[in-house]
């Protein structure tokens, strides 16, 4: 653990310019904002073009067009954690929800649990309203957590019963089936010992931001700039001379009332109080042609989700595309080499991908599913989006490997709002500078109209522990809301548990955390 710790205080800086190639981004988006000039002064400046960036973007336009909004991003757009996962909308409900219990009481347990559950709802009904339900491919699933060993399962039934005696509507759907009734109903290796299946969601995550930011930059074209490929380096407080935050880049520099940090992974690089508290992990992806009779068999091309359980620590996970050759999306891998993935923790390096873990990742999924049901190998297709991307992928069972970092949270959860001066190092531009509705009549004084924001500050949303999909959109929704000074417009369904604060930051500890999972 000491080991851990000393990685975790390394200085983090900037997404390093030459990533490996998620199979997420081909073809690329058709944004073309490097070339639009970005404004010398802002009312928000997002750092981050992920997911979190573009729900909190979308959420303050919602509700406030007037605003001016700059996003930053240090690559290409949304290059981050989003384009790097692995689509799933599967949120941890039974596995955590007895120890959320125990910490933090019933009530806030079964809050976190609804805060989850609302991300499928929610982004499947943007994707309708945006026009973008067929591109993002938001769908329902069934998922599967698949165990191989009887400890794992044994605990994982135990974990299930124990939510469904408290949270019988929320768990309807889950049933567990043992041993042969799984592997014979559901085309899993006879070595499968039983599996727990219910709702899941899945998505193409790039997709889905990509399209929302392009939507946003039409609908605000004097609003909303993103400027790709320039990284915020440094945020210098305010002075006697200039009142606001000034945003360095490499392009420039922009003045603000607010900084969102949506940078997940990285954000200690500008919140150096942070380094301990949400560390850099790098994780492993990849794309993969399913065996010939797996789609009939088993997956029901991309219907079923699952979540492969084969040790104590860590798990691998697979959606499957509804289109092209229907690849296997599939990632993970930290259970089956626990001592190479640990050296993948503290590190922010996606130049590369942990081959240890990239080689358990080729060859698992038929011994998860059996020989029977995967079939033999499939001979690759040019699909359309591999035309249109023109990338030469893999021509065996993997077509791309690519590795992708993560925000693991010292207690286990993501971090959202108002960061404390004692953590962000910088004072705050003075309350007098907030936001204010412009002045309608000749001769009406700005100083005098209501106000459109919270006073000035920095702000985050990060910390999602490889569970990104199911935090990140409601997480950057309700920072948007406080940002907007609307506290009211969360207190029903944001889970307080997850406010920065002094104390929780004290308290928080990683050696603690992954010690209680060991």
């Amino acid at each position: 653990m000491g080991s851990l710790i000393s990685r975790a205080k390394l200085l983090i800086g900037i997404p390093i310019p030459n990533p490996t190639q998620p199979f997420w981004t081909i073809p690329k988006s058709n944004i073309s904002a490097e070339g639009k000039t970005v404004p010398q002064h802002a009312d928000i400046v997002i750092i981050g073009s992920g997911i979190t960036g573009a729900s909190f973007a979308y959420n303050v336009f919602e509700q406030e067009t007037s605003l001016r909004i700059v996003m930053l991003e240090a690559r290409d757009i949304c290059s981050g954690a989003t384009a790097r996962n692995g689509g799933h909308i599967n949120p941890p409900l039974y596995h955590d929800y007895s120890e959320l219990k125990e910490q933090h009481g019933e009530e806030i347990a079964k809050k976190m649990i609804h805060f989850r559950l609302a991300h499928f709802r929610e982004l499947m009904s943007i994707a309708k309203a945006e026009d973008i339900f067929e591109l993002s491919q938001v769908r329902r699933t069934e998922n599967f957590d698949v165990h191989t060993t009887a400890k794992t399962f044994d605990k994982a039934k135990e974990e299930l019963a124990a939510w469904q005696a408290d949270m019988p509507i929320e768990a309807a759907s889950f049933q567990v089936d043992e041993g042969v009734d799984a592997s014979s109903k559901f085309g899993l290796s006879s070595e499968v010992v039983g599996c727990i299946h219910g709702d899941g969601g899945a998505i193409h995550p790039y997709r889905f931001v990509t399209s929302l930011l392009s939507r946003l930059l039409d609908r605000n074209p004097h609003n909303f700039f993103i400027s790709t490929h320039n990284p915020c380096t440094e945020i210098e407080s305010p002075t006697s001379t200039c009142p606001f935050y000034t945003v360095h880049t490499p392009k420039g520099t922009i003045t603000t009332y607010h900084v969102i940090h949506a940078t997940n992974g990285w954000v200690s690089h500008l919140l150096s109080p942070l380094r301990e508290k949400i560390i850099p992990a790098r994780g492993t992806m990849s794309a993969q042609r399913p065996g010939t009779t797996l789609n009939t068999k088993s997956t029901l091309t991309g219907e079923r989700s699952y979540v492969f359980y084969s040790g104590t620590l860590g798990y691998d996970y697979l959606t499957q595309l509804p289109s092209g050759e229907n690849e296997l999306m599939f990632g993970g891998g930290w259970a089956s080499a626990m001592d190479a993935a640990f050296a993948d923790i503290g590190t922010v390096d996606d130049s590369q991908y942990n081959w240890p873990v990239a080689s358990h990742l080729a060859g698992a999924l038929p011994f998860y599913f059996g020989a029977e049901n995967w079939g033999r190998e499939k001979d690759p297709e040019e699909t359309e989006d591999d035309k249109k991307g023109g990338v030469k992928w893999g021509s065996g069972r993997t077509k791309a490997s690519w590795s992708g970092i993560l925000g693991i949270s010292a207690d286990g959860l993501p971090w959202v709002g108002r960061v404390p001066t004692k953590l962000s190092g910088r004072s705050e531009p003075s309350q007098s500078c907030t936001p204010r509705v412009p002045p309608k009549e000749v001769g009406e004084t700005i100083s005098g109209g209501p106000l459109l924001t919270s006073p000035p500050g920095e702000w985050i949303s990060a910390g999602y522990t490889g569970e990104g999909m199911v935090h990140a959109w409601m997480s950057g929704k309700a920072l948007a809301f406080m940002v907007l000074n609307d506290e009211e417009g969360v207190r029903e369904w944001f889970p307080e548990i997850l406010r920065v604060s002094e104390k929780r930051w004290k308290k928080a500890d990683i050696v603690d955390y992954i010690s209680r999972r060991l």
